[in-house]
């Protein structure tokens, strides 16, 4: 089936667009994929939304800004997958499906409530496609934590891989997360703690820029080793898997721990950057075997400071990019969401019980029609 995907990230740069043509178990063809960026007032909004997110007790609620930035993040969403089609000369009736994550602006799967913003039914009429969606409810629902949702993807891009086992798969967006691949069984997988949104949320709050490009500032400052020290005490970061988060759950644990307010920003950016690498190499001590190659994807892998520091704490194991490995690391998650669409479709697990906590093997989505 070919099916596209989309992918907004809790980083809030853009929204991520790919193509692939897949039976639910393996990709046999990745096609095109591009980004549409997000305009400053654009962001703006999605982060009024997400303040105004944790007062909602229902997940269906939409009120005020909440509302705003759903219409705004539907009408950008079909807008990319139209443009997308325009630009690589694809036939839209050739598409079978799109796989559609929506916007997340609250994530409390114990308080069985993850809210996506987006309407499908919208998106199907806009693009004249079938549209699979709400890939968190059902496993959420059962008591998982609907979080990640992208190991299975990755256990198919990592058959036909040539690395030592075990490998992780580490996503460096607005939260980190990992999946565990050992060769056999079901993968390991669950959040490993804050990544790109506590930089991107202090680079912004200093200096209105929305990241710390290629990781500038933290490589000029220095890490604060006793505030990770102290932030790293949560007791989140001796959990095993599964387990999720919230992209702003550590918000207020930082401005308790940090310090930032009397360090540069030189030195707050490093010592973010480095509390980063520190909770990914946390995880190892919870996971069956140390893993001997990491392949690192998102946003993050597009800061070398990140990766410079993750190396350091990951030795002995390889770091290595998802592009030097033959994936891609921007349009990886988009890709993956495609895929799901299609596992959906075919009533496939999505999520696994060493992946969500959920009680079984779970599908999910929700499929509309154009």
């Amino acid at each position: 089936m070919r099916a596209i995907g989309l992918m907004s990230g809790t980083s809030m740069d853009g929204i991520d667009v790919a193509l692939i043509e897949t039976d639910g178990e393996a990709v046999s063809r990745f096609g095109p994929s591009a980004l549409h960026v997000y305009q400053e007032d654009e962001v703006a909004l999605l982060r009024r939304a997400m303040e105004a997110a944790p007062a909602l007790r229902v997940r269906t609620g939409r009120p005020g800004v909440i509302a705003e930035a759903e219409r705004m993040s539907t009408a950008l969403h079909a807008s990319a997958v139209n443009t997308f089609l325009t630009v690589n000369e694809i036939d839209r009736t050739s598409i079978d499906v799109i796989g559609y994550h929506g916007q997340t602006v609250l994530h409390r799967p114990k308080e069985k409530l993850t809210v996506q913003l987006g309407d499908a039914a919208t998106l199907a009429r806009e693009t004249g496609i079938s549209i699979v969606y709400d890939f968190r409810a059902a496993d959420v629902a059962a008591g998982g934590h609907g979080a990640p949702l992208v190991p299975v993807f990755h256990r198919a891009l990592a058959r036909s891989l040539d690395r030592p086992h075990p490998i992780a798969v580490l996503n460096l967006g607005g939260v980190a997360n990992i999946t565990f691949i050992d060769g056999s069984g079901d993968p390991i997988a669950c959040d490993t703690g804050p990544a790109n949104a506590l930089i991107d949320d202090f680079f912004r709050e200093r200096t209105g820029a929305a990241r710390d490009q290629d990781g500038a500032a933290a490589a000029a400052g220095r890490a604060d080793d006793a505030a990770i020290a102290r932030l790293v005490a949560h007791p989140f970061f001796a959990e095993a898997c599964p387990k999720s988060l919230d992209r702003n759950d550590f918000r207020e644990w930082v401005g308790l721990h940090a310090g930032l307010a009397e360090k540069s920003l030189q030195d707050g950016a490093a010592t973010l950057t480095m509390l980063t690498a520190a909770t990914v190499s946390r995880i190892v001590d919870v996971l069956p075997r140390a893993p001997q190659s990491w392949i690192v994807a998102g946003g993050g892998a597009r800061n070398p400071t990140l990766l410079r520091m993750l190396a350091e704490k990951l030795r002995p194991a390889s770091v290595e990019t998802a592009d030097q490995v033959g994936w891609s690391a921007d349009a990886l998650e988009a890709q993956a969401f495609a895929f799901l669409a299609v596992r959906s479709l075919k009533g496939l697990p999505l999520t696994f019980p060493t992946t969500t906590g959920a009680p079984k093997p779970m599908t999910g989505g929700v499929l509309v029609k154009p």
